[in-house]
């Protein structure tokens, strides 16, 4: 199984499950959801979601996923991250897990993720 991680509202997660594919922010807007390796997550919620609230990490199994998947870093550096160019079909969820960050506003690993992923 290869994991990717998503981190999405809460609120925007039930509102696409429920159409059974995900588009998020930016499928429409850059062509793409956004998405990082486990190793990538913490670097991204701390610089980019850090103090927000009411935050999901999907956690998605890759060889699932019917769009395609491209590692590409759009922004000239060296670091690739996946990016999902299509809607996200559901049944390549494998969990959503809740995403809150700590009083510090920095965010940590969930402890199901580094059990299980």
């Amino acid at each position: 199984m290869n994991i990717i991680l998503h981190i999405t509202k809460y609120e925007q997660w039930i509102r696409e499950k429920e159409t059974g594919k995900y588009k998020g922010d930016t499928l429409d807007s850059q062509g793409f959801i956004h998405c990082s390796t486990k190793e990538q997550i913490l670097r991204i919620a701390n610089s980019l979601f850090k103090n927000q609230k009411g935050l999901v990490l999907i956690v998605i199994d890759s060889n699932k996923v019917n769009s395609e998947i491209r590692y590409e870093n759009l922004e000239g550096g060296s670091e690739l991250f996946p990016h999902i160019y299509g809607p996200l079909n559901i049944d390549a969820v494998i969990n959503v897990l809740k995403f809150e960050s700590e009083i510090d506003g920095n965010f940590t690993l969930p402890k199901e993720l580094s059990n299980h992923f």
